[in-house]
């Protein structure tokens, strides 16, 4: 690859300020597989290069944390749908460390019996957006509900 080429390369990476998709065949296949994602939803390993962003039109990116990590499952819960609604971003938006928060004080409040709600959630956290996902941050006057 010569300098030029190189060059080309991180310009569009910075540019996009996104890094292309870089995970195996097999690891979609298999997330595909044990997530039992039916045909209808016609999921698409991404090709070569491309970056979160670049999902063809009428699909959206989900990321592997999401699922694993972020114990994401679709169809979402009434309290995570009120979450997007007041935000006002779509779930493609979503980092999957903010999927880990709502998700987290979520079942942290259906444990102890409370039911979540958008105002509850807001005394804890406020939203953060960086790269064009959006995520929450802890609120400094909050109380930590994540050890």
């Amino acid at each position: 690859m010569s300098t030029e080429e190189r060059h080309e390369d991180s310009s569009e990476e910075m540019a996009s300020g996104l890094p292309p998709l870089k995970w195996p065949k097999e690891t979609f296949d298999g997330m595909i597989r044990n997530f039992k994602f039916p045909d209808s939803w016609d999921a698409r390993y991404p090709d070569e290069g491309q970056t979160a962003v670049d999902a063809p039109a009428g699909y959206i990116t989900r990321f592997w944390d999401f699922f694993a990590a972020g114990n994401f499952r679709l169809l979402v819960t009434k309290f995570f749908l009120e979450i997007l609604s007041c935000y006002k971003f779509h779930i493609s938006q979503m980092h999957p460390i903010g999927m880990v928060q709502v998700r987290h004080f979520e079942f942290v409040c259906r444990s102890m019996h409370i039911e979540p709600t958008v105002t509850r959630f807001q005394v804890f956290y406020q939203m953060h957006c960086s790269q064009g996902f959006y995520s929450f941050v802890q609120r400094a006057s909050a109380k930590k509900i994540l050890l």
